[in-house]
């Protein structure tokens, strides 16, 4: 758990987890947000990379590139390959794409590693509240090459139901057969916030009732 408590950490003093009363997307009123376009140094992204490079590591997830969404995960993508380089000297190759495909020069959608046929492909994410980014990016990624999906990797995992009786995560194993791998999830926030690791002890009780309404 020590590393999942760092990372809690880091993101409550980076401003990218924070506390208070939000409203989502969804409709419902949230105890906490989640930005990571709060993000924003060299420090961060550094640090940033090596949490997901722990996780990867640690869930023994395989993949010859990671993918990078538009525009939240290239970042993420880029950080978590060089510091699995740095940590344990595999080279993994990356890739993103572009909103808009490119018309001139080499042209195409993709940037980075130019997908082949039987690559395992880690999508490198933030955070997943509804699966669409996942939906939108398989086939980005199946019209490049006939490449593999082995994992998608995410900041957190709010463990919340979707639209039916399961969680966003547990939607995309059942739609697409592939795993998500969270570095912590909303139940290890609410462990920190229990034991002193975080405080924010005065929104322990909305937290805790937050995830008994909207909880998988």
């Amino acid at each position: 758990m020590s590393y999942k408590k760092d990372f809690i950490k880091f993101m409550c003093e980076a401003g990218v987890l924070t506390f208070g009363e939000f409203t989502l997307k969804s409709g419902r009123k949230a105890p906490y947000f989640i930005n990571t376009g709060n993000y924003k140094t060299g420090e961060h992204i550094a640090k940033l990379g090596e949490f997901y490079a722990k996780c990867i590591e640690e869930n023994g997830i395989d993949a010859d590139v990671f993918f990078g969404p538009a525009y939240k995960g290239i970042p993420l993508a880029v950080a978590a390959a060089t510091a699995l380089y740095n940590k344990t000297g595999k080279s993994v190759n990356y890739c993103f794409n572009r909103k808009e495909a490119k018309d001139h020069g080499e042209g195409g959608v993709l940037v980075g590693h130019k997908l082949c046929d039987g690559d395992k492909v880690a999508v490198i994410e933030d955070v997943i509240t509804a699966g669409t980014a996942i939906r939108e990016t398989l086939p980005i990624l199946k019209a490049a090459a006939d490449v593999e999906v082995s994992a998608v990797v995410i900041s957190v995992d709010r463990m919340e139901k979707g639209k039916g009786d399961k969680s966003a995560v547990q939607e995309v194993y059942d739609e697409f057969g592939i795993r998500v791998y969270p570095i912590v999830t909303v139940c290890d926030i609410i462990d920190c916030i229990e034991d002193g690791t975080i405080g924010f002890g005065q929104y322990l009780d909305a937290m805790k009732e937050y995830r008994s309404t909207y909880g998988i």
